[in-house]
């Protein structure tokens, strides 16, 4: 088990993810010369049929130095009730030629890697979870909203549809995020846009957005509007909070210590985890 840390810096970028805890470095997808890592934040217990927990960034649209380890603190706590945690590297906006339908197909892979390989992390095949925020929030919504969009090394027989979802405040309007960032995109956008395409489809999810989020009137709609068709989403705001609140630093940490009981209680209303 290796300590990674940031000593190294090419730029503004972080060479190595700044992780302050103990991870476990596993590659779960190699594209070219880029390897796609899990950094596993494991239990003390090694129990057996554990869930897990794969936490996916948001800021990864841009090319600002943002890590897999901005959901550190998040993935130790939750490691701590009894889950696997895993912060995990996808492509972004510092890989060449990046679109968000690349990210898109790396939650996938992501999730049927955990399947495919459940049984050596002693974790239940039906007990997995993805967690994003903001850009991540975005594709872990359409990693299982739309089936169209996947790499063809992918074994496409594995279940990529997670058996729970954790989001804090995302875009869900893909026509308005490819007209900003990706115009390139604007043909496909509407196609890979959630708030465009309402169905049931997501498993039991835990939606958490500050008042103060300028998403906050989108994921409001998108959210109502996929309840009244039968999804199970818990909406949850804080109030006076902005976009990111609940990151490392921000409000004395108070805000990622509470949201950090939320996704316990969560998980613990699934029996995905159970009190200590």
């Amino acid at each position: 088990m290796e300590n990674k840390s940031s000593k190294v810096m090419e730029g503004d970028v972080p060479a190595m993810p700044p992780f302050v805890f103990p991870v476990e470095e596993v590659t779960y997808k190699v594209i070219g010369e880029r390897k796609l890592k899990f950094y596993i934040f494991e239990p003390k217990v090694r129990k057996k049929d554990r869930a897990a927990i794969l936490f996916f960034i948001g800021g990864s649209f841009g090319k600002g130095p943002r890590t897999p380890a901005d959901f550190q603190h998040h993935a130790e706590y939750i490691s701590s009730k009894g889950a696997v945690a895993i912060c995990v590297d996808y492509r972004n906006g510092h890989d060449e030629g990046f679109t968000p339908i690349q990210a898109i197909c790396d939650v996938k892979s992501a999730v049927r890697w955990l399947r495919e390989h459940a049984a050596d992390w002693y974790v239940d095949q039906e007990k997995i979870v993805v967690c994003g925020s903001s850009a991540g929030g975005y594709i872990a919504v359409s990693a299982i909203m739309f089936n169209h969009m996947n790499n063809d090394g992918d074994n496409q027989s594995i279940n990529h549809i997670p058996n729970a979802l954790i989001i804090f405040g995302a875009g869900m309007d893909a026509v308005d995020i490819m007209a900003r960032r990706y115009p390139e995109l604007l043909d496909q956008a509407q196609d890979m846009s959630p708030i465009h395409n309402v169905k049931k489809c997501l498993p039991p999810t835990l939606w958490i957005i500050g008042s103060e989020d300028n998403l906050l009137g989108q994921n409001k709609d998108f959210v109502e509007s996929m309840v009244m068709i039968g999804n199970d989403i818990s909406w949850v705001t804080y109030a006076g909070m902005e976009h990111g609140f609940f990151l490392y630093g921000r409000h004395g940490n108070i805000p990622l210590n509470e949201t950090n009981v939320k996704i316990e209680e969560f998980l613990q209303s699934k029996f995905f985890i159970y009190s200590q």
